[in-house]
């Protein structure tokens, strides 16, 4: 005979199995009492009862089995949660491919077109938190296409090569293996078993679309770094080093053009793309089957129907407020300049740490943290020598801890002798775009290479931003945008000393009315 007992009939009665099979007259035989009694706590926690009310909604079974309309909100809310995840984990990649794109579309469409910014950068181009106090030049490689892929680089410049998913690569330039003394980079396919020819300082990435990241020092003025590039720089497969095709130079100064990633269904289609492009081992099987669930897959069709659509741009809203989040009230060790005191001043590299790994552990925030806010990875971003390189801080929030109000005025007090070999500057960006502010000023900027800028009798400057200068103090000030917030980065070029110990520091930026 077999008997069924109802479990809401146990939690009603708060009877235990052992009791209710006594009742019936069924002794369990060859086991003890404790060995077959069940608690109602115990019976809770492996079952689920007919109804219950989560943050989805409510759910409701028969007796553990879903109903049809649970099981269409639970799906709806699994694939709204990995569009989420797989929104948030490959940030990076999106993120520099929306760059290169974005380039391409402006005109540097090939590996040998140079994405040039002759005149500097400005607020019309939308790069997420670009500076204007140094030469950019970028470009692409397309190793699927052109195989082994040579870069010459002159001397004196700054870079490195990230891949699809902005992972780091390698350094070239001052802080790479020509020491800053320019020559021959070797970009080899993934999986590349051909000859590697002498001479060659040799580089590895898993993709085939990767991005290269050059700057140069303007010190002694634009021209000679402008010049020092473009007769410098060449980009060319290795099967054509007989006789290369000459790299061009597209100048980009002044274009409006956007480089920054979407947050709605584009995103996802971005991503798509990168998956057909590249190799099925440039990421691991976990971040590749959240991707799949979604319906990306390699050697398949994306084409998500109208109820994935709708998801999944509701996966890039909610993704896009978790990044915001975190930037503005970050959860984790090692984003505060001065964790020991109120300061709002932030890193863009938690615990200066560009891999965002630790001990075997993924920082999934802090990961989010910079690709959400900053393009391109290298770790001689975060790493401070003494009068070389450069140090950046940020101020996402006033001295009170409360947002930036464009219709408000706010100043930023340096203490005398700024700790810099070489300059420092104060840029200000819009908190939609993450790119330069537009404003009345083309270039946002002011520091210590700007043309009549004051400074205090004892050495110290005071900057000020805010819809209209103080009177007298327009050399000094950077204008806001009534009804916008804005944030700001304080880069610190060839820091010294006193900015890495921290003996000196800035201000917080307090609101004067």
């Amino acid at each position: 005979m077999i008997f069924k007992i109802k479990y809401q009939h146990i939690m009603k009665t708060g009877s235990t199995i052992t009791t209710l099979l006594a009742a019936a007259g069924i002794v369990l035989s060859g086991l003890s009492v404790a060995q077959a009694q069940v608690s109602q706590v115990a019976l809770e926690s492996i079952s689920i009862p007919d109804k219950v009310e989560t943050a989805i909604g409510a759910l409701e079974f028969f007796d553990g089995v879903p109903t049809d309309a649970t099981i269409d909100t639970v799906y709806d809310n699994l694939d709204r949660m990995r569009g989420v995840e797989v929104y948030l984990d490959n940030m990076g990649g999106v993120s520099i491919q929306s760059v290169l794109d974005g380039l391409a579309r402006a005109g540097a469409n090939a590996p040998n077109k140079v994405a040039l910014f002759a005149g500097l950068m400005d607020s019309k181009t939308l790069v997420v938190t670009a500076n204007t106090s140094t030469l950019y030049a970028y470009a692409g490689t397309d190793l699927a296409n052109d195989g082994p892929t040579v870069i010459e680089i002159p001397p004196g410049m700054l870079g490195f090569l990230d891949d699809a998913w902005q992972r780091f690569v390698g350094d070239m330039g001052v802080t790479g293996p020509d020491k800053g003394k320019g020559g021959k980079y070797l970009v080899v396919p993934p999986g590349y078993a051909g000859d590697v020819p002498d001479g060659y300082f040799l580089l590895k990435p898993p993709t085939n679309r990767n991005f290269l990241f050059l700057r140069g020092s303007i010190a002694k003025g634009l021209e000679p770094a402008v010049k020092n590039i473009t007769s410098g720089l060449k980009i060319y497969p290795l099967k054509d080093a007989a006789k290369p095709a000459p790299t061009e130079f597209v100048d980009m100064s002044g274009k409006a053009f956007n480089t920054v990633f979407p947050n709605n269904l584009a995103y996802f289609e971005i991503l798509n793309d990168m998956i057909q492009r590249e190799p099925i081992d440039a990421i691991g099987p976990e971040v590749r089957g959240a991707i799949a669930s979604i319906g990306i897959v390699k050697g398949q069709p994306f084409k998500p129907d109208a109820r994935m659509q709708k998801l999944l741009t509701e996966a890039g809203t909610i993704g896009n407020a978790t990044a915001r989040v975190i930037t503005y009230q970050p959860r984790i060790d090692g984003v505060f300049i001065y964790p020991d005191t109120d300061s709002a001043w932030s890193t863009a590299f938690a615990n200066h740490n560009t891999s965002f790994e630790t001990n075997g552990t993924m920082g999934l925030d802090a990961r989010v943290l910079f690709y959400f806010n900053a393009g391109g990875v290298t770790p001689a971003m975060a790493t401070s020598h003494v009068g070389a390189g450069s140090d950046y801080a940020l101020a996402y929030l006033d001295a009170d801890k409360k947002a930036f109000d464009g219709a408000k005025t706010y100043k930023l007090h340096l203490p005398p002798n700024v700790p810099v070999n070489d300059f420092w500057a104060v840029t200000m960006y819009d908190t939609q775009t993450r790119s330069m502010l537009q404003t009345s000023q083309r270039f946002p900027t002011v520091g210590s290479q700007s043309e009549g800028i004051e400074k205090n009798a004892d050495g110290s400057f005071d900057i000020y931003f805010g819809p209209k200068a103080p009177a007298g103090k327009e050399n000094n000030w950077l204008a806001t945008v009534p009804g916008k917030s804005w944030f700001t980065i304080l880069r610190m070029y060839g820091p010294l000393a006193p900015w890495i110990d921290k003996t000196w520091r800035p201000s917080e930026i307090e609101l004067i009315k």
